[in-house]
């Protein structure tokens, strides 16, 4: 088992597979767990996972402001709507963390990230394409994944719903 350590007296932070599992347990919704060898693109993962690109669901860390993130889950041949999405949340400026950023705020590195475990709780918002379908999406870890009902997946983590995405 590997162990990180974080700021604060003694705190440690269990790997990312095994934070992401267990809030995917806790969340109480059925799930089937993927293993794969870790790859380069979103039609390999796709592959690996046996599901279309289109089924696999991007966690994006987007910031508003100073400490003020939340989560934009993306079907995988869709891409954040700009535009759409500042309207939907009422400000004239997002912008995306670089990768130090999305890890301390979420403790999970790009390509693992999650909202399952995250170490803080953000907002989150799922494009609407993501309810009403199985859906594949990261269990904090490369080449592990979670297969689930979109819908199931929405309400688990109280998502609000919009469309906030363009094809790609």
């Amino acid at each position: 088992m590997s162990e990180h350590t974080v700021d604060g007296p003694s705190d440690t932070l269990a790997s990312g597979e095994e934070r992401a599992t267990a809030a995917l347990d806790a969340s109480g919704i059925a799930y089937r767990l993927a293993r794969h060898d870790r790859v380069g693109s979103l039609a390999e993962a796709a592959a690996a996972r046996g599901v279309t690109p289109a089924d696999i669901v991007k966690t994006i860390v987007v910031r508003r402001g100073d400490d003020d993130f939340l989560f934009v889950l993306v079907p995988g041949d869709r891409t954040i709507s700009w535009p759409k999405l500042r309207a939907l949340l009422g400000v004239s400026r997002l912008s995306m963390p670089d990768a130090a950023t999305a890890k301390a705020v979420t403790g999970y590195e790009r390509g693992t990230i999650t909202p399952f475990g995250s170490i803080r709780a953000w907002p989150l918002i799922a494009d609407n394409r993501v309810a009403g379908r199985t859906v594949s999406i990261g269990a904090g870890a490369h080449g592990v994944a979670a297969t689930i009902d979109g819908s199931e997946l929405i309400t688990a983590l109280g998502a609000a719903t919009a469309d906030v995405t363009d094809d790609e």
